[in-house]
């Protein structure tokens, strides 16, 4: 059974659990599969493509930039490059253009990174490429400052470095600066929603992948530094610290130390899908097998940015009761059910739709076109049920319980509990 189960934080931050369950036979009988529906949470992802996916990583994981070191003194700490940036913002424009390390910074407005599109590499038009929209310091500076903002090292957060490469990255909340749409779109630089980009990036290019993660890891930063401005201890503003990767009460009785963080719920993870899996479907759930992890910086607006947790389950009983405010519908569906659906399944023009799109919105003539729209079956029979893309932790767990292997990772471990057996 698939379940994204939500329990609630109080902070910015949501854990969900999705998992598979599957009842705890002694026969021989095939296992089932018991369908949870919640058109909320899937509806952008309702997906059609017979090819084969096997990631290295789930979407927005595998972040490639590195943002701690040995050394403090290094050049790369987050410390140093502080205070490099600092005495660059000092200086003229022009003057810091060819110093080590170079600073990339990344824009963001309203939670929507910087991108650019290119053709693709075989020049078909059709199959553009979409890349972070990285401006050295000296641009960002000048833009600001043509819409009368002066760069400020407090305005900037430090995302980490390349091991191989002179660059230090930031990111810049720059939602209210709006002449920046039209200076930058001149340059057919625009600012993308983050799930469309997740659609849109090929998921066998590494390098796709990585700024997928660097812009989810990127936006989840700015948005707890929005939604963090006060201190909980005692109502004092927040400043930013050690580059952005804290924030610290300004007021000197109290100097309380604020990090990003999930809230523990009260419970152990397990505990927590037997409850929620309880509450929501009616179904008792005994022995629980952890399957991956995914972030999630593209969550609704309430909470940006969540952590989604995957399991596989057993099911001690069978019968389904839906909780109608929780879940649409429910339902137990046969292996060989899910296969065929997988099998109709056609992801690739999803994946060319939304490529295509942000091509159209760097070149300034974005179409009204929804997603929504290419998710389709293009066999022409009509598949039994949808699931969501590659992108999603819940498509990982579907296939690896349909095909009794992992399709995260190579060489990785695997669950105690032999998929084959679920």
């Amino acid at each position: 059974m698939l379940l994204s189960l939500f329990s609630s934080s109080v902070t910015n931050c949501a854990l969900i659990s999705s998992l598979l369950l599957t009842p705890r036979r002694t026969s021989p009988a095939s296992p089932f599969f018991l369908r949870k529906v919640i058109t909320r949470a899937i509806s952008f992802c309702i997906t059609t493509s017979t090819m084969s996916v096997n990631l290295q990583a789930h979407a927005f994981a595998g972040n490639p930039l590195r943002s701690t070191i040995p050394k403090p003194g290094d050049p790369f700490s987050p410390s140093s490059a502080l205070e490099t940036l600092r005495s660059r913002l000092m200086e003229s424009t022009s003057s810091n253009q060819l110093i080590s390390p170079s600073f990339q910074v990344l824009p963001f407005r309203k939670g929507r990174p910087l991108a650019s599109s290119v053709d693709g590499d075989g020049g078909d038009a059709s199959e553009p490429n979409w890349h972070l929209g990285w401006i050295g310091l000296a641009d960002c500076r000048g833009y600001l400052a043509k819409s009368g903002v002066e760069l400020t090292a407090e305005s900037l957060v430090f995302l980490g470095f390349m091991p191989d490469e002179d660059v230090v990255y930031w990111a810049i909340d720059v939602s209210s600066e709006n002449s920046l749409v039209p200076e930058l779109g001149g340059k057919r630089l625009c600012f993308v929603e983050l799930r469309t980009l997740m659609v849109a990036a090929d998921w066998t290019d590494d390098r796709a992948m990585a700024d997928l993660a660097i812009a989810g890891h990127a936006r989840a930063l700015l948005e707890w530094h929005k939604l963090s401005r006060f201190c909980g201890s005692c109502g004092a503003n927040t400043v930013p610290a050690e580059a952005g990767r804290r924030k610290q009460c300004s007021n000197e009785t109290c100097k309380a130390r604020v990090y990003p963080r999930i809230d523990p719920p009260g419970e152990s993870l397990e505990e927590a899908v037997r409850r929620e899996t309880f509450e929501e479907a009616g179904i008792e759930v005994g022995e629980v097998v952890y399957h991956s992890s995914q972030p999630w910086p593209v969550g609704p607006n309430s909470m940006p940015c969540q952590l989604m947790v995957g399991f596989f389950a057993y099911a001690k009983t069978l019968e389904i009761n839906v909780d109608k405010t929780e879940l649409e519908d429910a339902e137990w569906h046969s292996r060989e059910e899910v296969q065929k659906a997988l099998s109709l399944a056609e992801y690739k023009k999803a994946h060319t739709t939304a490529a295509a799109k942000v091509e159209q919105m760097c070149k300034g003539v974005e179409k009204g076109q929804s997603l929504s729209a290419d998710f389709n079956v293009e066999s022409g029979e009509l598949a039994p049920m949808f699931f969501p893309g590659p992108f999603a932790i819940a498509h990982h767990l579907i296939s690896s319980w349909v095909n009794g292997k992992s399709t995260i990772g190579v060489g990785g471990r695997q669950p105690s509990t032999s998929l084959s057996n679920l």
